[in-house]
C-alpha cells in the first residue's frame, strides 16, 4: 500500500512542477521532482525496512530501532531549502517592468489563472521595451471607465501583459466592480479580463490581463458525454474487480469464477456515488454561476481502490468570492451527505476483531478506528459496547468505500492552495489570509504524522500544493455571515475527521 501511495504521490508532484515551476526555471523538472520526493523516499524506505515508526510516534516494535528524530525531520528541513536555491540558480529573466510613471517596487501580478503575466520580448540595450498594454488614446479610454465616486484612479501601472490601476475605492467593492466592469466592457469589448483584488497593503485595484476567455477562445467541445460515459463504465469494473478483493476473493479465485465479481459491486457502486456526487455538487453549483465546466471524469485505476477520483475542470475565473465559496464547498457538502449513511450502514454490517501488532490507515482488515475522533463516534454509535481500545473493525466492502468517502472529504477540506477548503478559506478571508491559514495548516499537519505517521505522505502532498489560490474576479467583497458560518463548520468536520479520539472514548 505504501509503494501505491508513493506512486500517486509522485505522479501529482511531477504534474504540479510542469505545470507551475517549469516555465520559472531552466533546471531540470526531475531534479526538482527528486529534490522534493526525497523526504518521503527516505521515510517510506525506512516504514518498510523496520516496519516502525518515528521516534516520537511510539514504541518500537519488537527490537526494530525507530527512526532517529535527526533522520525524519532533516530531509523535511534540507530538501526545501535546496529545491528552492535550485529554483533561484535558473531562474529565467522575467523582464523589467515598467509603469506610466517610471515606478519601480511594486510587486508582480498574478492573472485570474494562477500564472504570472508573461514576459516581453528582451530587447537590446537603447531600445525602449515595449511592456504598455494600452497605448495613449486606449489609456485616456480606461481613465474615462473610472468616476471618482465609485473608484478614484490615481494611478496606471503596467507590468508585462497587465495594467494595474491604482485608487481610492468610494463605495461598496461590488458596485465598484460591477460598474466599473461595465464601463471597460463598453469601450473595450472582451479584450480583457477585469480582476479586483488587494494589494499586500490591503488596498483595492483594479488589474487588466489579455482576456483568454473572450469571445471565439473557449473550447467549443466543453463536455464530452461519451469520454464521461466510457471513463465511468471503466471505473465501475476495476472498482468492482477491487471491491471483491476487498470482499476476500483473491485474483485467480476471480478469474476461476466471473460470478464472484459481483461481491465487489455494493463497493463499486458506493465509491462511485460518493465520488460522483461530490464533483456533481461543484458541477451544478458552478452551472448556477454561469461558470464554464466540464462534466465530471472518473479516473479508473487497476488496482488497490479501482480508481483515483473523479474531476471537473473550471473553465474562467469565480466572479466572486461568494461563488468561489458556494462551488467549492458544494462538493463536499453532498459527498459527506451521502458518505455518512453509508459508512452507517457499513459499519453496522462489520464485525469486531482483535487489533494486530501493526496497523494503519489502510488496514481494512482490523481498522483501528482511534486515529479520527468522528470515525470512532460513529463505530461506538453502531457497533456498541463490543468495541474496546483493544478492538478493530473489519470492514464491510460498503463500509470500505464510506470509510474512503469520509477520508477523501477530509484531504479536499484541507485549507491550501486549490483544495476545496483552500478555496473556501480564501473566500471567507481574502487571498492573502488564505495563503497564511494554508501554510499554518501544513505545520499542524506535519505535527500530526508525529501522532498518526500514517498521514505522513498526505502532509508531504500537502507541501507541494502550491499555496496561492487563483483570485476570483471579484476578490474584495466579503462573504455574509451565513456562508463564513458554514465554512467554519466545514473546518470543524475536518478537524472531526483527522484528530485522534481520547482513549476513554
Amino acid at each position: 500500500m505504501a509503494f501505491w501511495l508513493l506512486l500517486i504521490l509522485g505522479l501529482i508532484t511531477y504534474i504540479i512542477l510542469q505545470q507551475r515551476v517549469a516555465s520559472l526555471t531552466r533546471t531540470p523538472v526531475w531534479v526538482l521532482w527528486l529534490v522534493l520526493m526525497m523526504p518521503a523516499f527516505i521515510w517510506i524506505a525506512w516504514i518498510e525496512i523496520y516496519g516502525n515508526t518515528p521516534a516520537s510516534g511510539g514504541a518500537p516494535v519488537g527490537p526494530r530501532p525507530a527512526m532517529p528524530p535527526a533522520l525524519f525531520l532533516g530531509p523535511f528541513i534540507i530538501c526545501p531549502i535546496l529545491y528552492w536555491i535550485l529554483v533561484h540558480l535558473g531562474r529565467r529573466d522575467m523582464g523589467n517592468s515598467a509603469n506610466s510613471r517610471g515606478e519601480e517596487g511594486i510587486a508582480p501580478t498574478i492573472t485570474p489563472d494562477g500564472t504570472e503575466p508573461t514576459p516581453p520580448t528582451p530587447v537590446n540595450v537603447g531600445e525602449s521595451p515595449s511592456v504598455r498594454l494600452l497605448d495613449a488614446q486606449e489609456e485616456a479610454q480606461l481613465r474615462s471607465c473610472f468616476s471618482w465616486n465609485t473608484y478614484a484612479l490615481h494611478q496606471i501601472d503596467y507590468r508585462p501583459q497587465a495594467a494595474i490601476c491604482k485608487g481610492a475605492l468610494r463605495t461598496k467593492p461590488e458596485l465598484a466592480y460591477e460598474s466599473i466592469s461595465h464601463n471597460i466592457e463598453a469601450k473595450f469589448s472582451d479584450r480583457f479580463c477585469v480582476v479586483f483584488q488587494e494589494d499586500f497593503d490591503g488596498k483595492p485595484l483594479f488589474i487588466l490581463v489579455p482576456n483568454p476567455y473572450g469571445a471565439g477562445k473557449m473550447p467549443q467541445a466543453l463536455n464530452q458525454p461519451g469520454v464521461c460515459l466510457a471513463l465511468a463504465a471503466i471505473t465501475l469494473f476495476t472498482t468492482t474487480v477491487a471491491g471483491a478483493q476487498i470482499a476476500g476473493f483473491a485474483p485467480n479465485a476471480l478469474s476461476a469464477d466471473p460470478k464472484l465479481l459481483l461481491t465487489g459491486l455494493p463497493y463499486a457502486l458506493a465509491l462511485m456515488t460518493i465520488l460522483g456526487c461530490h464533483e456533481l455538487g461543484h458541477y451544478f453549483a458552478a452551472r448556477f454561476y454561469k461558470v464554464p465546466v466540464t462534466l465530471p471524469y472518473f479516473i479508473p485505476f487497476p488496482i488497490v481502490l479501482g480508481t483515483f477520483g473523479a474531476f471537473i475542470q473550471i473553465r474562467s475565473p469565480m466572479p466572486d468570492r461568494k461563488a468561489l465559496f458556494d462551488v467549492s464547498i458544494a462538493g463536499p457538502c453532498v459527498g459527506l451527505l451521502l458518505t455518512l449513511p453509508i459508512l452507517i450502514w457499513g459499519l453496522a454490517h462489520s464485525t469486531v476483531v482483535d487489533l494486530p501488532e501493526r496497523g494503519g490507515l489502510f488496514s481494512v482488515q482490523a481498522l483501528n478506528p482511534r486515529f479520527s475522533l468522528l470515525l470512532t463516534l460513529l463505530s461506538k454509535l453502531v457497533i456498541g459496547s463490543s468495541l474496546t481500545a483493544a478492538n478493530g473493525i473489519h470492514l464491510h466492502p460498503v463500509a470500505v468505500a464510506g470509510y474512503i468517502g469520509l477520508i477523501f472529504t477530509a484531504l479536499n477540506l484541507m485549507p491550501v492552495g486549490s483544495l476545496d477548503g483552500g478555496h473556501m478559506v480564501h473566500a471567507m478571508f481574502g487571498q492573502r489570509n488564505g495563503a497564511l491559514i494554508g501554510q499554518t495548516a501544513r505545520m499542524l499537519m506535519l505535527v500530526l504524522t508525529f501522532v498518526q505517521p500514517d498521514f505522513l505522505l498526505w502532509g508531504v502532498f500537502l507541501f507541494l500544493i502550491p499555496i496561492i489560490d487563483s483570485p476570483a474576479l471579484n476578490d474584495v467583497t466579503e462573504l455574509d455571515n451565513r456562508r463564513d458560518f458554514c465554512g467554519l463548520l466545514a473546518l470543524t468536520v475536518l478537524a472531526l475527521i483527522i484528530l485522534p479520539a481520547p482513549r476513554f472514548i
